[in-house]
């Protein structure tokens, strides 16, 4: 008899980053496992172009937050830029079982998701709310009452007496077949909107 082993449920490692004069908070759904981080920090896999796609529309330069050596992201270049600019990072979950081993969304199983409510009583300036991928969507939809806009546009939602966006982004994993010059324009008009460029 094959005992089948159940996969651990793994905690999230880092504290949300939310910045008091945040105006966007952005979530994806979960950091991959730590072998494939180069820093401690958001979006840390050398696979992910999160940091390559802000590079290339803040600095026209898509290395701009890349180590020297290319081998690591700079995370106190990016905290200086996320700080400055007004941009809050967390995922909308926890706490997740990696169903496979990888940092796949689709084999991600949510065990505990954010209070993304707690998260926005922090941010009293935020105007809006980006998720990166389908996971992060479905997961911030099923607390707050938006309807899912279109991957590279938005919907209204009501959080207290305020009124947000939803921004639905394309992935910046690689596996989401998008060129990184495409992604970086959707991302690009949705930093435009917000005044942040």
């Amino acid at each position: 008899m094959i005992e089948e082993t159940v996969p651990v449920i793994e905690t999230h490692p880092l504290e949300p980053f939310l910045p008091g004069n945040a105006v966007l908070l952005m979530l994806g759904s979960f950091p991959p496992q730590q072998k494939r981080w180069s820093m401690d920090f958001f979006y840390p896999n050398l696979q992910n172009d999160m940091w390559r796609i802000v590079g290339l529309i803040f600095f026209g330069d898509k290395e701009y937050f890349l180590k020297p050596d290319k081998k690591a992201f700079d995370k106190e270049r990016i905290i200086d830029f996320l700080k400055q600019k007004g941009i809050a990072l967390y995922d909308t979950a926890t706490s997740v079982r990696r169903l496979q081993d990888n940092a796949s969304d689709k084999f991600l199983e949510v065990v505990e998701p954010t209070d993304i409510r707690l998260l926005l009583k922090q941010l009293p300036q935020c105007r809006a709310v980006v998720t990166t991928g389908q996971k992060a969507t479905d997961t911030f939809r099923q607390q707050m009452h938006a309807t899912e806009p279109a991957v590279g546009s938005k919907s209204p939602f009501e959080f207290e007496d305020r009124q947000l966006f939803l921004y639905r982004m394309p992935s910046s994993s690689r596996a989401y077949p998008l060129k990184l010059e495409k992604k970086a324009e959707i991302y690009r008009l949705m930093f435009s909107e917000l005044g942040l460029l």
